[in-house]
């Protein structure tokens, strides 16, 4: 684990070590959202196989296996338009609109058990990079891309930085005196969708729900009192907080959705230190990232990084920041 001090300075842990980098008395936020197995293999009216990847029920919130119509990526794309027919094992579904920004909705047939039809055939989504073992679905890898505290069902995605923690770490840091608080951020499509446009200002990100519970919030609201720590584990984390934040820095609780792009200039008032993972370049979680810390800052941690082969993707290494 990289840690990036306030200062600047590069220092280099292991994650069994993280406990020792919070102090007394601070807040640390985690994402309690569970990864859905969303990923259904389909065949098309007519012939051809089709994968569809159900991202959130169409209507306003949470995970809903009872719903008919969802929100879905598709392949292949130029094939699903309007009308077109699927069937999953024995149900049946069509493509009823193509959004402008690609997504399709999905409307299931009547009588059609969505979340019986996920518990079935659904795979978890694991990012493409991982190479699928011959036989299907890896199980194994499945559940370890769940996080030892994964509650709420509802993501696309794991909040990857809260994959390093174990029983064992929760437990150093209880023992430390740090206070521990859940939230819940569904990850989707507005957390891994890479940036197309050629400046930052031309991204839209989409929106994603998060629920924020009361004690949370007021736990939040007693460390910034008291002049304590708020620390985040994971980009969710941070733009559910900086997304639910008043002008004072005060969190309101409760149920939304935040399309918060963080991008440089941006007046953090909740998170003063984020545990994240090392990000590729053209993301908005690394623009997030340089923003929080500083570009010039960001870069030579980076260059750090790289010169010690440290691991990227999902289920790469960590780093702790805190805000200058």
């Amino acid at each position: 684990m990289l840690v990036l001090g306030s200062d600047g300075a590069v220092a280099h842990r292991h994650f069994s070590d993280f406990a020792a980098l919070l102090r007394s008395g601070d807040v640390l936020v985690l994402n309690e959202t569970r990864v859905v197995r969303a990923r259904l293999r389909a065949l098309r009216e007519g012939g051809g196989q089709a994968e569809l990847l159900l991202l959130r029920p169409r209507a306003p919130g949470g995970f809903d296996p009872s719903a008919r119509e969802w929100l879905a990526l598709v392949r292949p794309g130029r094939k699903l338009r309007a009308g077109a027919r699927l069937a999953v094992g024995a149900a049946g579904a069509t493509i009823v609109d193509v959004l402008p920004d690609g997504p399709r909705v999905v409307r299931f047939d009547d009588g059609v058990d969505v979340g019986a039809l996920l518990e079935r055939h659904g795979e978890t989504p694991l990012p493409p990079y991982i190479a699928p073992r011959p036989g299907g679905a890896d199980d194994a890898r499945a559940e370890r891309y769940q996080t030892v505290f994964a509650r709420v069902p509802g993501s696309v995605a794991a909040p990857t930085a809260s994959l390093h923690f174990t029983d064992e770490v929760l437990s150093a840091l209880r023992a430390r005196g740090v206070t521990i608080v859940r939230l819940v951020l569904d990850v989707g499509i507005g957390t891994f969708r890479p940036m197309q446009g050629e400046t930052i200002d031309e991204h839209v990100m989409h929106a994603e729900r998060y629920v924020i519970p009361a004690d949370t919030a007021a736990a939040i609201a007693a460390a910034q009192r008291d002049g304590r720590r708020v620390v985040a584990a994971g980009t969710t984390v941070l733009r559910a907080l900086e997304g639910a934040a008043l002008r004072d820095g005060t969190v309101h609780p409760g149920e939304a959705e935040t399309d918060l792009f963080v991008t440089p200039g941006f007046p953090f008032r909740v998170v003063d230190a984020l545990l994240t993972n090392f990000h590729l370049p053209r993301s908005t979680l690394l623009v997030l990232v340089a923003a929080f810390t500083g570009h010039e800052r960001i870069r030579q941690a980076y260059a750090a990084a790289i010169e010690r082969e440290y691991r990227f993707f999902s289920f790469g290494d960590a780093m702790f920041v805190e805000r200058r």
